[in-house]
């Protein structure tokens, strides 16, 4: 599997992971959780822009 691939699954992995947090966090009233969810979302978006900048240089 291609580096820009695996970016961009691991990215949506971890997109996924945080908007279920991110749910969890708020049913519960954990704001922490909520904000680890957002976090993750953040990171999963960032994962995948990478993927795609690697594709974009054949990587």
């Amino acid at each position: 599997m291609k580096p820009s691939t695996k970016d961009k699954i691991v990215g949506e992995k971890d997109t996924i992971k945080g908007k279920v947090k991110e749910g969890i966090g708020a049913l519960t009233g954990n704001p922490d959780l909520e904000e680890e969810g957002k976090d993750d979302q953040v990171k999963g978006a960032v994962r995948k822009k990478v993927g795609e900048i690697k594709k974009v240089f054949n990587q």
